[in-house]
């Protein structure tokens, strides 16, 4: 399966290129529009309905205390030591497939945890 993300400027450049090396279409935000607000990258996110992923715990905040809108959000929680990050994120892929769309998943080294983004 192929993913539309925008990746935020947190992600490593070898992250983003292991992604867009496996087909999958990324727009980097540290390539386009480094510094931009979080505002600014969840707004870009929502107009070009992109999976957000990134490293900043910060984003859930203003996605669900906020209100800021975003087509889903993936927030990746591996120590980059560990190396594993691309396998978790294609093993997320992989298990939610579509259904990352609505929701906020944390990719971790040992689990995924995922609650959807609408209010009930």
């Amino acid at each position: 399966m192929t993913v539309r993300w925008l990746a935020d400027e947190c992600v490593s450049a070898a992250l983003v290129a292991g992604l867009r090396a496996t087909g999958h279409d990324v727009v980097y935000m540290a390539e386009v529009a480094p510094s931009e607000s979080d505002a600014a990258v969840l707004a870009r996110a929502q107009a070009d309905v992109r999976l957000l992923l990134t490293e900043d715990k910060d984003f859930g905040d203003l996605v669900f205390r906020r209100g800021g809108g975003v087509p889903g959000l993936v927030l990746l929680r591996i120590d980059p030591a560990l190396k594993v990050a691309m396998p978790r994120l294609q093993a997320a892929v992989a298990y939610f497939g579509d259904g990352l769309f609505g929701r906020y998943t944390i990719v971790e080294a040992g689990r995924f945890r995922s609650r959807s983004l609408r209010r009930g």
